[in-house]
């Protein structure tokens, strides 16, 4: 078969690989029918993962047709079409049972660490596929729901909910900002509306994808290059105060800042970013203002629910994909991804 390859910093290659095989009696193989590429997959590539070794097929996100199963494998069969968890999860550990699936102590790749796909196991990017721990990992998909919607739900929707919405604790009522317009940042506005808050805020540099948010069901949006950003959002407050909730969903220091400076008293600031280097956070200020700072890696605890509210059309997820490649088109899918700011790129469909 043929996967994404990592090679090394800077290096990737579309290529032949060794198929995939059962290695354990929890496992399944999947003949991947759509993926597509995320920014994890970029830093990947940048070397900023220094624990993905070269030669591993990359990818976390993704669905297909699956073609053999492992001799523990109970209620899942040949020729059952499943949507792909980005966390691969024993659903038996301490860990699990808390609902903490992110850190799953199961012995796949590195214990309580259960991003495995395109991290320590070959992943998603690639004919096929094998699923460690699959009747815990996998979903069914429901009827209806269309494979370039289905692969939003294997990462960055859930990621988006839990970890900026879920976390932020909005509530109906509420003002929330969300730092960052990519393709996470898009998932919590749009997961956002379905606790009800009076205004979404946007927070971007690019007009375009301040245009996009709005699309998503953002009220808002205000250019963070504005020397007045700040002001711009305190005014679209009741009181001028701040923020109920402020999501950063960028993963650099001065947008973790802003997402800091930007709430109120009392309200709660949800880091979704992937941050690379250290964050000064301003204690001196912000010790006496009863505010909570969340961060987390996505559980995909809520995967399934939002499956349905997409195939009962209550919440529209067909804007995120923008681009559309074959397989063979990897490299250019990577390209076009990379690119975003000139390609206008948010998701890439790979089938």
């Amino acid at each position: 078969m043929k996967g994404l390859v990592y090679g090394g910093p800077g290096v990737r290659e579309w290529k032949e690989v060794p198929d995939p095989v059962i290695e354990q009696p929890t496992d399944v193989i999947v003949k991947m029918t759509a993926t597509t590429i995320c920014g994890s997959d970029l830093h990947v590539l940048k070397g900023d993962v220094p624990e993905t070794p070269a030669g591993t097929v990359l990818g976390h996100e993704g669905v297909g047709v699956v073609t053999e199963v492992g001799s523990e494998v109970e209620n899942i069969k040949v020729g059952d079409k499943l949507l792909l968890s980005c966390m691969t999860t024993c659903g038996r550990c301490a860990n699990c049972r808390k609902g903490l699936l992110s850190h799953c102590l199961a012995p796949e790749g590195a214990s309580g660490d259960a991003w495995a796909f395109g991290h320590y196991i070959n992943g998603t990017q690639a004919e096929y596929c094998r699923v460690p721990y699959a009747e815990t990992s996998c979903y069914r998909i429901p009827e209806g729901v269309d494979d370039r919607d289905a692969i939003l739900l294997s990462d960055i929707l859930p990621t988006g909910f839990e970890i900026g919405v879920q976390n932020g604790r909005v509530k109906p009522g509420d003002t929330v900002a969300i730092i960052g317009a990519g393709p996470v940042g898009l998932s919590a506005v749009a997961t956002a509306g379905l606790y009800g808050p009076a205004r979404i805020i946007s927070v971007d540099l690019d007009d375009n994808r301040l245009a996009e948010a709005k699309k998503f069901g953002a009220t808002d949006g205000v250019n963070s290059g504005a020397v007045d950003a700040i002001d711009q959002i305190k005014a679209l407050t009741n009181d001028g105060e701040g923020v109920d909730v402020a999501i950063e969903a960028v993963g650099i220091p001065p947008t973790l800042q802003l997402a800091t400076e930007i709430v109120r008293p009392g309200g709660h600031v949800a880091n979704i970013g992937v941050h690379g280097k250290p964050v000064e956070i301003a204690m001196e200020k912000l010790w006496t203002k009863n505010i909570d700072i969340t961060m987390g890696l996505v559980n995909t605890t809520t995967l399934e629910m939002l499956l349905n509210l997409v195939a009962a059309k209550k919440l529209d997820v067909s804007g995120f994909v923008t681009h559309e490649f074959s397989f063979d088109e990897f490299e250019k899918a990577y390209d076009v991804f990379a690119d975003a700011k000139n390609t206008k790129a948010l998701k890439v469909y790979v089938h």
